[in-house]
């Protein structure tokens, strides 16, 4: 993949008009109510990881609708009651959660790690996932991004941004997490997860968004033919005379949109030969984030893999000086 978007210096100048519902507010407010009306219900089962240095649990907790969600708890073995900051981790597209001993370097590193399963996903790559999705939808093209499209309130993702802050309320919950001290992050859907929760709870620790999907949806299915926005295009190259109620209903969900709501800082990331986010969706994002606290680093010459591993490292440090500098243990 060649550059194909707009150079740097425009990329961090770029501010477009992204359409915003009236509302939004009132829509997150009352899906979240409601799904506060169902108890977390948060159970853990400590596992046999074989592992001496990390404490794994299998947890599931309430979602929309009441319905289960899975994750996996890492924790460093032995760790008080109150003195773990947190890490919630979000999936890619059609990821699961795998296996606890596949997640360790958060745990590792002294943080509880909370990694969750996307609703009616995990069978796309990865070691697979254990969440099913009950909601059914109107017709929709194969994968995850038409489902419910025509309708807000059926649509697949608030059923997902739901879940994923209901995940942040569950690890609250949790005796070796400090509640003050919760972060969150996810690449591609996972960043776009991220940037969903960031705009919705408002006492975040930080949010790290990495290569985030979700995001201009407007720009994105005119700028790239791949998948999974192009999942759109082929939507409604059949319902030709759907793209304006389409266009409202992702409106809802547009990371640009959570952005202009969040309030922790952020460390976001963006790949300058990115097909799949192209990197002026992520700028979108990133230019409207509220934060004045808020870094990006990207990657000139990669693709939708982003930093990788690199990357990785790169969230560990710049989120241990956090902790460092703002004078809490870890």
């Amino acid at each position: 993949m060649a550059f194909f978007d707009l150079p740097i210096n425009e990329l961090e100048k770029y501010q477009p008009t992204v359409r915003e519902p009236r509302d939004f507010d009132d829509f997150w407010n009352s899906t979240l109510a409601q799904a506060r009306e169902f108890d977390l219900n948060v159970t853990l089962t400590k596992i046999d990881n074989q592992l001496t240095l990390v404490d794994s649990y299998d947890v599931e907790f309430s979602g929309f609708g009441g319905h289960r969600i899975k994750a996996w708890l890492n924790v460093p073995a032995g760790a008080e009651p109150g003195t773990l900051p947190a890490v919630v981790q979000y999936q890619g597209y059609g990821g699961g959660r795998g296996f606890a001993q596949e997640h360790l370097l958060w745990a590792n590193a002294g943080f509880a790690h909370f990694y969750i399963d996307t609703r009616g996903q995990g069978s796309g790559w990865g070691s697979g996932g254990h969440t099913a999705d009950p909601s059914g939808t109107g017709p929709s093209t194969p994968g995850f991004m038409t489902r419910g499209l025509e309708n807000k309130d059926g649509y697949y993702y608030r059923r997902v941004f739901t879940d994923a802050v209901r995940a942040v309320e569950a690890v609250r919950t949790i005796e070796q997490v400090d509640t003050s001290r919760v972060s969150i992050m996810g690449a591609s859907q996972g960043g776009g997860i991220t940037l969903a929760v960031a705009g919705l709870v408002p006492d975040l620790y930080a949010v790290m968004p990495d290569v985030p999907f979700l995001c201009n949806y407007e720009r994105a299915t005119s700028i790239t033919d791949c998948d999974p926005y192009h999942e759109i295009v082929r939507y409604l190259a059949v319902h030709r005379y759907s793209s304006e109620l389409v266009l409202d209903t992702l409106s809802y969900f547009d990371g640009v949109n959570f952005a202009k709501r969040a309030n922790a800082p952020t460390l976001f990331s963006v790949a300058l030969m990115d097909a799949i986010c192209p990197p002026s969706t992520v700028y979108s994002a990133f230019n409207e984030y509220s934060c004045n606290d808020r870094s990006l680093k990207h990657y000139d010459y990669n693709g939708h893999e982003g930093g990788q591993f690199l990357h990785n490292l790169v969230q560990l440090e710049w989120l241990r000086n956090r902790l460092i500098s703002s004078g809490d243990p870890q």
